[in-house]
């Protein structure tokens, strides 16, 4: 009877953490939160390819050394690039794991890209500015194609360039700052993951202090959750500043916080149970990749979910949850 009751109790806390985090999953190959429509795109050459595709949901053996990352900033230099008068597609820099593209906002309309390797990646992109997007799947053949709305759901090409990609490192992609994790112009999330690190030289403490601070100092905000629309992004000073967000918001803080102390860290968008939802992934030289990890007690890493743990009080239960890898399906690396 007491397995039952805990249980029962284990469920309706998740039940309450996973509301307004992500939406219910129907199908196993759709993204959560537009499953009742399809996003078209179209070539507006007289040979037509059609793709279909939805908005993305609001989320939420001897290893290499990483890359000491220092103060990363992304440039467009221009040396690999396509061009057309409405969009520039830079991938000068993409054996460092990311590319920038810019687009003009002449038209006033909608405008998305798709990075595409093994997984296709969508982004929404704003206009008259150079953002910056990491290539995930690390070396091989990508395929980067800029899109302007015409209608509806209907998206014209405006642009699309393919090329090979061999990494410098292959940390590259979780070390720079890109268009979900900007530690590039959050100075004050930048200054405090050094106030929290300074004089420490392990890379596990590090990551220890980043994550205490995080999980103790951000509260969830179920109000923002329950508001949030398509095409969010975290911006990580104001949520440091507020001291609270959602489940990207947390995972975005966290991973930019550690990716400014030279630490390679993913943010990692999925499933917990069926919610969509955002976690982190670390890498340390001791440990590895640590994909299942909440808080390092000096001997095990548990899953590192920092948005369950604070908003749960650190309670046992949603502890015995986040720490069973089984609950956590990976969909996206950002």
């Amino acid at each position: 009877m007491k397995k039952k009751l805990s249980l029962v109790l284990l469920a309706s806390m998740l039940l309450m953490l996973l509301a307004g985090c992500g939406t219910q999953d129907e199908s196993a190959s759709q993204p959560a939160q537009e499953n009742d429509s399809e996003s078209m795109y179209i070539d507006v050459s007289p040979v037509v390819e059609v793709a279909k595709i939805s908005d993305e949901a609001v989320a939420l053996a001897d290893a290499p050394q990483p890359v000491q990352s220092g103060n990363l900033k992304p440039t467009a230099p221009g040396t690999q690039a396509k061009k057309s008068d409405q969009a520039t597609i830079d991938y000068s820099n993409a054996k460092d794991g990311y590319i920038m593209i810019t687009s003009s906002s002449a038209s006033g309309k909608r405008l998305k890209v798709q990075v595409t390797a093994k997984t296709t990646y969508t982004y929404d992109l704003k206009a008259d500015t150079w953002t910056t997007f990491p290539l995930s799947d690390g070396n091989g053949k990508y395929q980067v194609t800029v899109f302007e709305n015409i209608e509806s759901d209907r998206y014209a090409t405006v642009l699309s360039e393919s090329f090979d990609v061999t990494l410098a490192n292959e940390f590259g992609p979780f070390l720079y700052p890109n268009q979900y994790v900007d530690y590039g112009v959050a100075k004050n999330t930048v200054a405090k993951a050094a106030e929290l690190t300074s004089g420490e030289t392990d890379t596990l403490k590090k990551v220890q202090k980043v994550y205490d601070f995080v999980v103790s100092h951000i509260t969830y905000d179920s109000q923002k959750a329950a508001t949030v629309k398509s095409g969010y992004l975290p911006v990580l000073d104001t949520t440091l500043a507020e001291g609270k967000g959602i489940c990207f918001d947390y995972a975005a803080l966290m991973t930019g916080m550690l990716r400014s102390q030279d630490i390679p860290c993913k943010l990692v968008v999925g499933y917990a149970g069926q919610a969509y939802h955002a976690w982190v992934s670390v890498y340390t030289e001791e440990s590895g990749w640590v994909d299942g990890a909440i808080f390092f007690d000096g001997t095990s890493w548990q899953r590192m979910d920092p948005t369950f743990i604070s908003s749960s009080k650190n309670s046992a239960a949603i502890q015995q949850y986040v720490g069973d890898g089984s609950n956590y399906t990976t969909k996206y690396l950002y």
